[in-house]
């Protein structure tokens, strides 16, 4: 039994390394624009039975319970909450938050189709058109959106119509709409780092809309979504998962001692 007890508390410390992986990558994005929470789940694994509930007693008897002894754990999933973060106001023209649900859409040139933000810290490249704001890639927003460089003034509603004017011509122009996609499973989405998503066959196909209409969140200007992750709740998960992880290592010491007694009984 003693070495069962070494395999089954190594397998929750590795569970909880994978956890402790998870806090850390949320702690290190507690800054990173429109980011969303991770979680790890847990799940136990396969149980030996011992004896089975309703087997019959030396009476003839059903017994109402049995003997199974547990083999450990695993992680089973990590889940993403994507519960809205606080504004952080910039009153920059182009940043951008939605308020809601939805995601940004972008033209993924190098792999064709789109991929999908929360973060909305847009600019405009040399061929003005408006893009995420990242020195890794310039992705362009879908559908494009131009500003020409004469423009003095970019208004964007809160239903997504990217408006202008100029010096010469004071009156607002409509350089595009914004449109955002849904989906009705978000967990499914792949994350790619770099604050985007890639769609899968779990996340389902976007469902595309004016923002603002049929569920979907609205857009403003002048602000940013800052991170969601709670930096105290953090802390105290990672004071818990440090605390199991130190129970699980008691185990596995506490096994080692048993079989070290039992090695030596020939001793005495």
């Amino acid at each position: 039994m003693s070495v069962q007890t070494l395999y089954t508390a190594a397998t929750g410390m590795d569970a909880l390394e994978t956890k402790l992986d998870v806090i850390a990558n949320n702690l290190a994005n507690v800054n990173t624009t429109a980011f969303k929470q991770d979680r790890a789940n847990f799940q136990d694994l396969f149980y030996r039975q011992m004896r089975y509930p309703g087997a019959l007693d030396a009476d003839g008897n059903i017994t109402s319970t049995g003997v199974e002894v547990g083999l450990g754990a695993r992680v089973s999933s990590t889940q993403t909450n994507y519960e809205q973060g606080a504004f952080e106001t910039t009153n920059r023209p182009l940043d951008l938050a939605i308020e809601g649900d939805g995601f940004f859409r972008v033209i993924d040139a190098t792999n064709g189709g789109n991929l999908y933000t929360r973060a909305g810290n847009f600019g405009i490249n040399a061929n003005n058109q408006m893009v995420l704001g990242s020195a890794q890639n310039g992705l362009v927003i879908d559908p494009p959106i131009s500003i020409p460089i004469e423009a003095t003034n970019i208004v964007v509603t809160t239903d997504g119509q990217v408006q202008y004017s100029t010096a010469t011509s004071p009156a607002l122009q409509n350089a595009g709409q914004i449109m955002l996609s849904q989906f009705l499973n978000p967990d499914g989405l792949i994350k790619l780092g770099d604050n985007l998503y890639r769609q899968t066959d779990a996340s389902s196909f976007p469902v595309d809309g004016l923002p603002g209409a049929n569920g979907m969140g609205t857009v403003r200007q002048g602000v940013l979504e800052a991170s969601n992750v709670q930096p105290v709740q953090e802390l105290i998960s990672l004071i818990t998962t440090q605390r199991a992880f130190e129970l699980n290592s008691q185990v596995v010491q506490t096994g080692d001692q048993i079989m070290q007694v039992a090695s030596n009984l020939r001793r005495y």
